[in-house]
């Protein structure tokens, strides 16, 4: 009930108002039955504007932060995405991610959309990075297609760590359902499974224009946390050494 409450009457008319969001290909998602809709990840708005255009009901995988969090700003986020919904997932990777797979399979069982970011984070620079397997197990697994979709410029109008987003137009390109059944009894195969992971990232390229690279997201975020940790302390030996003089 919430997650139609807010894309119908609270959430989506504003959104589509100042956001004005364009979509093309929509005639690519089934209106009927279980399907696996691949997104790359821009922002955190991406998970607003692609339920927003889609009118089947859409069940993600959220980090499991979000259902964590303490005191009130946590309570609201836990309840936002309980109430929506939406599946917790531990980014750890290996074993600790099994329990969201076998969620997702239950949803697309059930003949629903669910939706994934193969990048498992969002893009720290606007680029397309290394795609996570899970999406291949699932599809292969659960014998459906699976939907290669891009966000438009949803990173311009709430990057990284912004809260509140500026106004701009975004836009959701849907492209042709992607067929796997040749690869039926493979799920347990790591290099088909990295076969089609990586068929689903290049389409993703192709639909969104944007560069490739071929590392996860989540090194190349550590890489720049661990940068941004060595120049503050630098920066507070220099102060310091400033002081002692």
């Amino acid at each position: 009930m919430l997650y139609w409450f807010l894309k119908k009457i609270l959430v989506g008319p504003l959104l589509r108002v100042l956001f004005r969001p364009w979509v093309e290909g929509l005639e690519n998602v089934p209106t009927q039955g279980p399907a696996i809709l691949a997104s790359n990840h821009l922002s955190f708005s991406d998970s607003f504007f692609l339920p927003l255009v889609v009118p089947r009901r859409i069940t993600f995988i959220a980090k499991a932060e979000y259902f964590t969090g303490r005191g009130l700003k946590g309570w609201i986020s836990r309840s936002f995405f309980s109430g929506v919904g939406q599946i917790p997932v531990d980014r750890s990777g290996g074993k600790a991610s099994e329990a969201a797979l076998r969620a997702g399979l239950k949803v697309l069982k059930r003949g629903e959309l669910f939706g994934i970011y193969p990048e498992g984070t969002r893009s720290p620079d606007g680029r397309l990075y290394r795609g996570r397997t899970g999406v291949a197990r699932l599809a292969l697994q659960a014998k459906v297609p699976v939907i290669p979709v891009a966000m438009i410029d949803t990173e311009k109008i709430q990057p990284p760590g912004k809260v509140i987003p500026k106004i701009g137009r975004v836009g959701v390109r849907f492209g042709k359902p992607l067929d796997f059944s040749r690869y039926e009894g493979m799920e347990n195969d790591r290099f088909v499974l990295r076969s089609v992971t990586d068929e689903i990232m290049y389409e993703l390229m192709e639909l969104s224009g944007q560069e490739y690279v071929d590392v996860y997201a989540s090194k190349v975020k550590s890489q720049l946390a661990a940068k941004k940790a060595l120049a503050g302390t630098a920066a507070g030996d220099a102060e310091e050494a400033r002081a002692e003089g």
